[in-house]
């Protein structure tokens, strides 16, 4: 038979609690606020982008709200299928909102987190 010589392979994901990205970009260009879908007009004013990835990706909603109740961020896109987060504000806003999001998720839910990389 011809299906004895096949190999069945099984994948299967496993949320390894932690936070892959924290990444601040100062002072990014207008053409990435529309790449991202965010609006320059407005977004232009705040100088500072933040983007973060987590797993499990639900964690990402929970993120979100630390980010806002934080530092005067908003919020960019939050996406609980991919674990992604972007936030806008000023740099220190930024900066304060990704510092709380690594202090909570660590400390409080014991994730392992990356640290925060800047461009």
């Amino acid at each position: 038979m011809e299906f004895q010589n096949k190999q069945r392979i099984v994948q299967e994901l496993v949320p390894g609690r932690q936070v892959t990205l924290a990444h601040i970009i100062a002072n990014p260009d207008k053409t990435l606020y529309y790449k991202l879908g965010l609006d320059p007009a407005v977004e232009i004013e705040k100088s500072a982008i933040g983007i973060m990835t987590v797993s499990p990706a639900e964690t990402a909603i929970i993120m979100g709200d630390i980010a806002i109740k934080s530092a005067g961020v908003e919020l960019g896109f939050v996406d609980r299928f991919s674990g992604s987060l972007i936030v806008t504000g000023t740099v220190s806003e930024v900066e304060a909102a990704t510092t709380a999001i690594l202090d909570y998720v660590q400390n409080t839910l014991g994730y392992e987190i990356c640290s925060i990389t800047r461009t």
